[in-house]
């Protein structure tokens, strides 16, 4: 039992370092806010989240975020950023592995993948108005945006790029998991 949950600390550890150096490489999207920027480093706390449950998936991308915070900072001094997107991995991860559990194949994890992608959007859509903009408004004593304005930004900011993060990431776990699905089943016979 204690070698379990030994290997599945260094696990959650190496998951995490690697979650934190592809999230350094990140890229704006042609067309919308240059703030929003995708990486890839909700892949390694998916494969966390399949293989060693959720909360091994929500500890990976809490590590990462913290990562990122210690080594590049915050603009507002506060971590908003990266709470925003600690948050959008969970909205992520955690229906990916609620359809994956039921579904365990390539049909479960596609499913999954896009009620994953679906939910990222559309939450972080409704997080972003209530939550996260005024966030920064506040800390970084900007005049915030209201109305028409902030509804422009969610409808033709934030949530496209939410989908189109959400469809970029399915490429790549798709990828991965036609490579990997046995390993993940191994792994998921140890751990779960």
């Amino acid at each position: 039992m204690k070698n379990k949950k030994l290997q599945a600390m260094i696990v959650i550890g190496m998951l995490s370092s690697i979650s934190f150096i592809l999230m350094l490489f990140n890229f704006p999207l042609p067309a919308l806010p240059a703030f929003l920027k995708v990486d890839f480093s909700d892949v390694p706390a998916l494969i966390a989240t399949i293989t060693m449950g959720p909360v091994a998936g929500i500890l990976v991308a809490f590590f990462k975020n913290v990562l990122d915070w210690l080594f590049a900072g915050s603009p507002t001094g506060v971590p908003v950023g990266h709470m925003a997107n600690f948050v959008t991995s969970i909205l992520f991860i955690l229906p990916v592995y609620a359809v994956y559990r039921k579904v365990s194949n390539k049909k479960g994890i596609v499913f999954g993948l896009a009620i994953g992608t679906l939910t990222m959007a559309v939450g972080m859509s409704l997080l972003n108005y209530l939550v996260f903009l005024p966030m920064y408004t506040y800390f970084l004593n900007m005049p915030a945006e209201t109305g028409n304005a902030l509804f422009t930004t969610i409808v033709l900011g934030i949530l496209p790029f939410n989908l189109i993060k959400g469809l970029l990431l399915t490429v790549v776990v798709i990828l991965l998991f036609n490579s990997m699905q046995s390993w993940i089943e191994k792994q998921r016979a140890i751990y779960q």
